[in-house]
């Protein structure tokens, strides 16, 4: 397997991750292209590829990770967050698993991830309002957040924009809406690679026997380093207006693409 292709991946997974934009699109996108791995496989694949991205998030806040059994209201944020994003996103993505698995010809599946990163796009764009802080926020708030973040399960739902876009949409200021967003993927990103485990293993034993462990290594490491640079460089951007551009741009490609397959 080319290790170019893999850093690459890699380096897709790290940046798209962080942003408002679907990362298992782009990952998706970019494996299918690059590997010519199927579409179900590629979803897989993505999934595969949270380790790195997850690495990226425990690193980076490490000192909040260390001190969350210290900080009640992070800690109570982060398991009602998880469980309603598990409740609402393990049978999302099961549902996801076998649509995909049906898809016969990309183009299909490729159309609708598409519309759904420029849905994303809108609602980020009109959900910015008034400013508090993130202990400002009510249980209420954290169930909401939760099943925000459950719909990114969805092939082409972006979970960093469903959460930071909600949380703005609550009031919550900028930088904290992306550091609490980041936050409450790591548990979310670990139950997703459990379940992927779990309902995934052909996929798993696929993408293995094809990009062999040090392929999938090189890729994992390549979206932890990239995710470390891209989340400082977002923490310290958090304020600024037109990242929602960015999910136009990716849906209209998306969208172009699999206009491309489908002919």
């Amino acid at each position: 397997m080319d290790t170019l292709k893999l850093v690459l991946i890699g380096i897709v997974q790290g940046i798209s991750e962080w942003l408002p934009i679907s990362s298992k699109t782009q990952v998706l996108l970019t494996s299918h292209f690059l590997l010519g791995l199927d579409i179900a496989i590629a979803y897989t694949f993505g999934l595969f590829m949270e380790l790195g991205s997850i690495g990226s998030a425990l690193i980076y806040f490490r000192r909040e990770v260390r001190n969350v059994f210290e900080d009640r209201r992070l800690l109570v944020y982060l398991v009602i967050v998880t469980l309603i994003t598990g409740i609402i996103g393990v049978p999302l993505y099961i549902i996801s698993d076998k649509i995909l698995q049906n898809a016969y010809n990309p183009g299909i599946p490729m159309i609708i991830l598409g519309i759904a990163l420029i849905i994303d796009g809108i609602y980020i764009r009109f959900s910015r309002t008034m400013t508090r802080s993130f202990r400002d926020l009510s249980i209420k708030d954290y169930l909401i957040v939760g099943f925000a973040q459950g719909l990114a399960a969805l092939p082409g739902v972006s979970r960093s924009g469903m959460t930071v876009s909600t949380m703005l949409f609550l009031g919550v200021k900028p930088e904290d809406a992306f550091k609490y967003s980041y936050l409450a993927y790591i548990p979310a990103a670990l139950g997703a690679v459990a379940t992927t485990v779990l309902f995934s293993r052909e996929s798993i034993k696929y993408v293995v026997s094809n990009t062999g462990t040090e392929g999938i290594i090189v890729a994992v490491v390549a979206a932890l380093l990239t995710g470390l640079i891209v989340i400082d460089i977002l923490i310290r951007l958090a304020k600024k207006r037109n990242i929602y551009i960015v999910d136009f741009v990716l849906g209209a490609i998306a969208i172009a693409i699999s206009l491309l397959v489908l002919l």
